[in-house]
């Protein structure tokens, strides 16, 4: 029976703090376990009081996309530096680093986050989101870019970073115990007579630095866009 001392009756429940709990769920029990009964059993109120913050299981899982983007920028703003600007390859990486860092702590919301805004008009995305799409344009921007360069470097970096982590993220694990990564994922099962490269390569699906690569792969991807006009007035000349 759900306890009626629960933060709807205190008055605490908003929200954040659904979002926060949802978020909490699927981090430990995944996407398959949320549901808007189950959601609110965890915050200790009936399912008709969570319809205020949220009006149903389509919407909590946008709501999830938008802690993804609330938690990115957080992160951002926490690592900002001092009163300079860094250039605009570096602040890129900056950007791809936060964002690396919430898909580790979040690996089962990733895959909305690269799926559930594309179902929407850009205007009716999730606030954080834009937020953080209109910070990267600005970068862009002040760094002196044309619009149109801009948009492209915008798109490779959105691409590449969110690729590149999904691939990451979404490796199905055959037996989650098994120490060799031959046996962990499954691979031992493939042909070494079919599949001889991938068979070799098999210690590589676990055994590197994802993040480190993803930052190598941006480097390389941005080091072959076009200098901006104004690139020498933004600080440090966008290295």
């Amino acid at each position: 029976m759900v306890e009626r001392d629960g933060p709807e009756k205190r008055g605490r429940l908003s929200r954040p703090l659904v979002l926060d709990a949802a978020v909490a769920l699927v981090d430990r029990e995944g996407l398959g376990a949320l549901t808007m009964r189950r959601l609110a059993a965890e915050l200790g109120v009936e399912s008709m009081a969570l319809y205020r913050y949220t009006p149903g299981k389509e919407a909590l899982l946008d709501g999830l996309t938008e802690a993804y983007f609330t938690e990115t920028n957080a992160r951002l703003r926490t690592s900002a530096g001092g009163p300079h600007e860094p250039g605009w390859r570096m602040e890129l990486r900056r950007i791809a680093q936060a964002f690396a860092a919430v898909a580790h702590a979040h690996p089962e919301i990733l895959p909305l986050v690269a799926t559930r805004p594309l179902a929407i008009p850009v205007s009716r995305r999730p606030a954080p989101a834009l937020e953080l799409t209109e910070h990267i344009l600005s970068v862009l921007g002040r760094a002196g870019f044309d619009d149109a360069t801009a948009l492209t470097i915008y798109r490779t970096f959105v691409a590449w970073s969110l690729g590149c982590l999904l691939v990451d993220k979404r490796q199905v694990v055959d037996n989650p115990e098994e120490p060799d990564p031959s046996l962990r994922l499954g691979l031992h099962l493939l042909s070494a007579t079919d599949y001889p490269r991938l068979r070799a390569l098999v210690p590589r699906f676990t055994d590197f630095d994802d993040r480190a690569e993803m930052l190598a792969g941006l480097d390389s991807l941005l080091n072959g866009m076009p200098e901006p006009p104004l690139d020498a007035f933004y600080g440090d000349g966008g290295s």
